[in-house]
């Protein structure tokens, strides 16, 4: 589990191809890796990603092929940047909400708007994603937790504070930028359970 308060952006230093799955290495910049271990879990943009090796400067982790399918990952070029946060402990202030690292698809930068000194960033959903955002509810968009503020069909909207600008990869967002998207766990429990209780009185 983790947080979604990213702790730094990295950078893709390598990437080796299989045959359907691919191996990234990670630099992990001011990431604190004094602590983690082969076998521990980094949220790399949204994604939940195993250590398989470290290298001094990050790591290197194996990307599924249902990682490849549900996220922005296999487009990631060398060089491109990515949020990253370690595991969520007992000891971790719990800043954002819980996430779970499962992204759930992408979404899309539909438009950027300089507002004072804030950001507003309007993302367009997939239809099967859409209906578990509301206003006011939390949603993960590349690794980063935030508050929707306005939902519109398909779409919706985040406020960027300056700190979340400068310290998370939305700075380099444009029309158009892909984003991995995890939706608020409750709301996904909450669909599950009326479904169940939906079928169990059809029987």
């Amino acid at each position: 589990m983790f947080t979604g308060i990213i702790q730094a952006v990295g950078h893709i230093a390598a990437i080796e191809s299989g045959e359907q799955d691919i191996r990234l290495c990670i630099e992990s910049g001011k990431l604190p890796l004094e602590g983690v271990s082969l076998g521990d879990s980094i949220a790399t943009s949204g994604v939940c990603l195993t250590v398989t090796e470290l290298t001094g400067e990050g790591y290197w982790a194996d990307v599924s092929p249902e990682s490849l399918s549900l996220t922005t990952l296999g487009t990631k070029a060398i060089g491109d940047s990515v949020n990253l946060e370690t595991s969520l402990t007992l000891s971790t202030p719990l800043g954002g909400h819980l996430v779970s690292g499962h992204v759930d698809g992408v979404g899309h930068v539909d438009d950027i708007i300089e507002d004072a000194r804030f950001w507003r960033v309007r993302i367009a959903a997939p239809e099967t994603l859409a209906r578990y955002v509301a206003m006011k509810g939390s949603i993960c968009v590349d690794g980063t937790s935030l508050t929707v503020n306005q939902v519109e069909g398909c779409h919706f909207e985040l406020t960027i504070i300056p700190q979340t600008w400068e310290e998370t990869v939305f700075s380099e967002y444009r029309v158009g930028s892909p984003v991995n998207l995890e939706v608020d766990v409750i709301a996904r429990y909450l669909e599950r359970l009326m479904q169940f209780e939906a079928s169990t009185e059809a029987t």
